[in-house]
């Protein structure tokens, strides 16, 4: 044998030599936080085409909306589901414009919200599944305003929790670190996740804890407190 062959020196199983010797990946990331791309809205092409009833206002408050027509003479089946499309809007002026535009007919909307409950489901699902905090919270808001917007429509909700709280249930125990790049401004998304649950109980009637409890089993009812 050439006396130019290496020489092989064995360290024997010692865990010295498996630390050396042993290179353990670390699992991979699920990415199930990760925000998602939301698709052009058709809210914002109306917007660019300028087809909405609204416009920016800017006035001694600040900045606000103006609507063009009498929110009382809309066409809620068409306009309703149209601007809960802009939820996942986070551009200016259109997140702005999409948000006060659903408080306020919520607002003044009454008996004409209920029959278009169905038209808002996916609209709401969307904005959840971006996954994006700032829609998510704003996504929440505008639940609690909905459910106390008019009679029946809590309710009309609970046989659609199955699709709108799977997202609440995969954040209600994440809560932002604090930093010095905290916003303490903003509701931490897992208290504001609790808040919209118990308001969906309250005016979900009689099915709507087990509804819940079904789709998030740490959930504890309100209304026994």
């Amino acid at each position: 044998m050439s006396k130019k062959t290496t020489e092989l020196k064995a360290e024997g199983f010692t865990v010295k030599s498996c630390m050396r010797n042993a290179v353990v990946a670390g699992p991979p990331t699920t990415g199930v936080f990760q925000e998602r791309p939301a698709k052009s809205s058709f809210f914002r092409k109306c917007y660019n085409r300028g087809d909405l009833p609204v416009k920016v206002d800017f006035n001694k408050r600040g900045t606000g909306i103006a609507w063009k027509v009498d929110i009382e003479q809309l066409d809620y089946n068409h306009y309703l589901p149209l601007f809960f499309e802009g939820l996942c809007e986070t551009d200016h002026p259109l997140e702005l414009l999409a948000l006060q535009g659903i408080h306020d007919m919520l607002e003044c909307g009454g008996f004409k919200i209920l029959p278009v409950i169905p038209h808002l489901i996916q609209h709401i699902c969307n904005a959840l599944n971006t996954k994006k905090e700032k829609v998510m919270c704003n996504t929440m808001k505008v639940l609690q305003h909905l459910v106390q917007s008019a009679d029946n429509v809590g309710e009309a909700l609970v046989p659609y929790f199955r699709r709108i709280l799977p997202v609440f249930n995969l954040f209600k125990n994440k809560r932002n670190k604090l930093g010095d790049n905290t916003d303490y401004s903003q509701q931490n998304i897992a208290d504001l996740i609790e808040e919209t649950l118990m308001m969906l109980e309250r005016y979900g009637g009689a099915d709507a804890f087990a509804n819940i409890k079904y789709m998030i089993p740490t959930y504890q009812s309100c209304m026994k407190n």
